[in-house]
């Protein structure tokens, strides 16, 4: 009688690939680090998180602009800066944990805004 094996779960993805998505989100030297090795070795994964960076670098220009905005982007711009911490922490978890997740709300835009960048 033959033992049948359990399915196989999911294979992680390499770690060049998680190093791609992770480099990505640390500072805009390490998105322009994780464009650089991306070009030489093109993964789903490191695509993904490079154009939920590119958005995400868009969104703090936005920030930035709001700021100079008298009384209204005062305002507005600590919420801002908190949901875009938010966005942040949730898009460098999912790429340490090798996942395609979008940032909240933000983020399927930013995957249609930016669909064939980095293919």
């Amino acid at each position: 009688m033959e033992n049948a094996s359990p399915p196989a779960a999911p294979a992680p993805a390499p770690s060049e690939d998680k190093t791609i998505a992770i480099l990505a989100y640390i500072t805009v030297i390490g998105f322009i680090a994780a464009i650089i090795m991306h070009g030489n070795n093109k993964t789903a994964l490191g695509a993904f998180h490079l154009r939920q960076t590119l958005g995400f670098f868009i969104m703090s220009l936005g920030m930035i602009i709001l700021g100079m905005i008298p009384i209204l982007g005062w305002i507005a711009m600590p919420f801002f800066a908190i949901f875009m911490l938010v966005c942040w922490v949730i898009g460098l978890i999912g790429a340490i944990n090798g996942q395609l997740k979008p940032m909240p709300l933000v983020g399927p835009m930013f995957q249609k805004w930016f669909g064939t960048t980095f293919d």
